[in-house]
């Protein structure tokens, strides 16, 4: 590719994003892929003959993947800074890649196919896991290392970028499990006791045995591509600085900045990166507090526990396919997230999140108090669809912009880190929970009553989120990555670094 060393090529910028983006497909593919599999693989596992498949161990089996990304998140701080952005992104690959191999086929030399006993849930567990790992690395690296190439009138656009492919990853994840299954249907899972369920005679025997494998294995062609190409991708300009490989930096600069602005980049990255690492708290504690609240409050609005089980939300809704409900509500869930994408750099980060915290509470409130009274079954679906809107142009991409760029230079991997780890933790709580709560019985309310709490709890937390966001995070929209340094730095009554260059650059 020609590269004008004068004026920098966008070209070459949005050709390195987009592989970064891939990241965030597979991110979204892996974490959603759960939602058409997860009825065919609680069937086939409610045949062991050696433990009983209960409630609690079908909410653990589908959020498995969860404590990988916790795992992956927590030791990407540590990757990051010691392999680089681009190592990490390919061991992401490679473990998105095994994961993916593994749930298709877990008897894989140890186990006799078609035998659901406890080894096997184990076995399945683990390689879920190890996907996990891979998304937990590609949650972190991916927006940093986007935040980290872009100038920053783009930043929150291309970061936003990121967000748009977890989502599409997720849409894609839809219709592929809604073309695997076909003209077969999804088992029918019958209650015979507090949290113990059976497979009802009628149900089709071949998505119990081979239905979910598909869907987690079609993973393993976007994850191939994935890994190959990050090879061709270079390493994070400010990674190469903090290394002190000044000259790769300046090289990498100029193909997206042209020479000029790049050396002016480059002089702005370097001071603020004398000290190649710096203590986790030398900014003051709230930066860290605001990261990881950031994180906290995206997974406790309860978005991941509807676009995990959302075919099973919509079944007991009773208004037509769950499934083609399920692909309608990714359609709408990819719209809105391209308004975040082309106004985040006009709005601003805290105007998005705000009227999103909103938009989620009337959503979730619509459907608990659809719970309470008899209502047209359209009345929880648009509550549902509104509710998923309102996160998917707001807590969905604008967390993500948040934490890659709020982190001055010198923490930013290990914060980093901390934010998304705390993330993937709520993630897991909410996730694991959700089906036991949502299927919680208080008296003539039957289970009604876990529907109906499960979302007015939801609720209540995206308005404590709304007033998180107008009291305690900065607005960032136009400010370089260096300006964090300096935001914090006065926020903790410390001495600014004299920095006297636009905020244009990378």
């Amino acid at each position: 590719m020609f590269i004008d060393t004068e004026k920098g090529s966008r070209l070459y910028l949005f050709s390195i994003v987009l592989v970064a983006i891939l990241g965030g497909l597979l991110f979204g593919y892996d974490t959603a892929v759960i939602s058409g599999a997860e009825k065919g693989l609680q069937a086939y596992f409610l045949g062991a003959k050696d433990f009983v498949y209960t409630d609690y161990i079908h909410g653990i089996t589908s959020s498995s993947a969860l404590l990988g990304c916790i795992l992956g998140s927590a030791l990407s701080g540590w990757f990051a800074t010691s392999l680089g952005r681009k190592k990490t992104l390919i061991i992401a690959g490679f473990f998105f890649f095994i994961s993916a191999l593994g749930s298709y086929y877990p008897e894989f030399l140890f186990f006799e196919k078609g035998n659901p006993d406890f080894s096997l849930l184990i076995a399945f567990n683990i390689y879920r896991i190890i996907g996990g790992v891979g998304v937990g690395l590609a949650s972190a690296i991916c927006p940093m290392y986007i935040a980290e190439v872009s100038p920053s009138k783009l930043r929150g656009t291309l970061v936003s970028w990121n967000q748009f492919a977890i989502i599409f990853g997720q849409l894609v994840v839809y219709f592929v499990n809604f073309l695997i299954l076909g003209e077969h249907t999804n088992p029918i899972i019958e209650k015979i006791g507090h949290g113990v369920y059976s497979v009802a005679a009628e149900s089709d025997p071949w998505t119990i045995s081979m239905g979910w494998r598909y869907m987690f294995g079609s993973e393993s062609i976007v994850a191939a591509l994935f890994t190959i190409l990050v090879f061709f991708v270079p390493e994070s300009p400010r990674y190469l600085a903090l290394k002190g490989n000044d000259q790769k930096a300046l090289m990498v600069l100029t193909r997206i900045n042209g020479i000029k602005r790049a050396t002016e980049v480059l002089e702005e990255i370097k001071a603020t990166t004398n000290e190649k690492t710096a203590r986790l708290f030398s900014f003051g504690i709230m930066v860290i507090f605001v990261g990881v609240m950031l994180s906290v409050f995206q997974q406790a609005v309860g978005i991941n526990a509807v676009l995990y089980y959302a075919p099973r939300i919509f079944e007991s809704m009773h208004m037509g396919d769950p499934m083609v409900q399920t692909v309608i509500m990714g359609i709408v869930n990819i719209s809105f997230t391209l308004v975040a994408v082309f106004t985040v750099e006009k709005w601003g980060r805290k105007p998005l999140l705000i009227s999103g915290s909103i938009g989620m509470a009337i959503g979730a409130f619509i459907v608990a108090v659809s719970n309470l009274t008899v209502v047209p079954p359209i009345m929880p679906v648009l509550g549902i669809m509104i509710y998923s809107a309102s996160f998917m142009f707001s807590w969905g991409p604008i967390c993500w912009v948040l934490i890659s760029e709020i982190f001055p230079n010198t923490i930013r991997g290990a914060a980093v880190a901390i934010a998304v780890a705390f993330q993937w933790i709520f993630n897991f709580i909410v996730s694991s929970t959700f089906v036991p709560m949502y299927n919680l019985e208080w008296g003539e309310m039957g289970d009604k009553f876990g529907h109906m709490f499960a979302y007015a709890l939801y609720g209540a937390i995206c308005i404590i989120a709304a007033w998180f966001v107008a009291k305690l995070v900065p607005e960032t929209k136009g400010k370089t990555l260096e300006d964090m340094t300096n935001l914090w730095l006065k926020r903790d009554h410390k001495e600014p670094i004299q920095n006297e260059a636009e905020p244009q650059g990378v």
